[in-house]
C-alpha cells in the first residue's frame, strides 16, 4: 500500500472515530467490532429518566423510547449487528415507555446481554429482565416499588382498579422474564420498612441474584465475554438447521 493509500486509510478512520463519538454523545450507542474481526455488538445505554410523552427539564439526563424503539427496530433488521449489549443507570421514569423498551428487547431475535451498573430501579427492573441474560455489578442497585403518579388524581374506585392493572402489566413482564415468583416480587413491592419516605425494596448487587432477578454478578467483562458465547452457539444453532 502506497503513502497516499495509507493517508486515505488514516483519514477514513479519524472520520469513524468522530462519528462514534457524535453517536455516544448524542444517543449513547455504539456498534463495537464492526470489521468483522469478531462478533459485532450494539452497545446501548439505559441512562437517567425513562421520558414518555412529555419532555423532562434540560438539566435531566434522559432516556428518550423515540429514539430507543427504531433503534431497536433496525438493530432486528441489521445483518452486520449480532448481539445487543444493554448498559442500565436509571432512575426510572415513565412505565408505559420503559415497558415499551423492555418489550422490543424480549421481542428480538439476535441475543442480548444487560449489565446493571449504578441503578436499575423503578421500570428500569422490566428492561433489566429482557434480555436473554443479565449481570449486576456487586454494587448495582435496584428499586422496587408499586406504581405511582404525578399529579391530580380522582379518588374514586376506578382509579386504583387503573393502578392495579398497570401494576399487574408490570409483575407479569418480570416475572415471566426471570426466575422470581409473582408474590414474592410483590412482597418487595410493599415492603414497609426498608425505604425512609416510601414503601417498596431496594436490593443491592448479589441480593438481585439471590432473589431470582437478576441472573449473575459480574461486570463488563463476564458480561462481554458471555454475548460473544451466546452469539457464537446461536450461529452454531443456525448452520445445523
Amino acid at each position: 500500500m502506497g503513502q497516499n493509500g495509507q493517508k486515505e486509510d488514516a483519514k477514513e478512520k479519524k472520520e469513524e472515530t468522530k462519528l462514534d463519538e457524535e453517536r455516544i454523545e448524542k444517543s449513547g450507542q455504539l456498534t463495537l467490532n464492526k470489521n468483522k474481526e469478531k462478533q459485532a455488538i450494539h452497545l446501548l445505554s439505559i441512562i437517567g429518566e425513562i421520558e414518555g410523552h412529555e419532555n423532562l427539564g434540560g438539566n435531566s439526563k434522559t432516556t428518550k423510547y423515540e429514539h430507543i424503539l427504531p433503534q431497536l427496530a433496525a438493530i432486528e433488521d441489521s445483518m452486520e449487528i449480532d448481539g445487543v449489549l444493554i448498559l442500565l443507570n436509571t432512575m426510572g421514569g415513565d412505565v408505559e415507555a420503559g415497558l415499551a423498551i423492555a418489550e422490543m428487547i424480549a421481542s428480538l431475535s439476535k441475543p442480548t446481554v444487560s449489565l446493571v451498573l449504578g441503578g436499575s430501579h423503578s421500570i428500569g427492573v422490566p428492561i433489566a429482565v429482557s434480555t436473554d441474560y443479565s449481570f449486576i455489578v456487586p454494587t448495582g442497585t435496584m428499586v422496587i416499588h408499586p406504581v405511582r403518579m404525578n399529579g391530580m388524581v380522582i379518588g374514586v374506585s376506578q382509579t386504583f382498579d387503573y393502578f392495579k392493572q398497570i401494576q399487574d402489566r408490570i409483575t407479569g413482564f418480570v416475572c415471566s422474564h426471570c426466575r422470581i415468583k409473582k408474590n414474592r416480587l410483590e412482597d418487595l413491592m410493599m415492603e414497609t420498612g426498608i425505604l425512609t419516605k416510601d414503601i417498596g425494596t431496594i436490593l443491592v448487587g448479589d441480593m438481585a441474584v439471590r432473589e431470582g432477578i437478576i441472573r449473575e454478578v459480574g461486570g463488563i467483562q463476564e458480561a462481554v465475554a458471555k454475548l460473544h458465547a451466546m452469539i457464537e452457539e446461536n450461529k452454531n444453532e443456525k448452520n445445523e438447521k
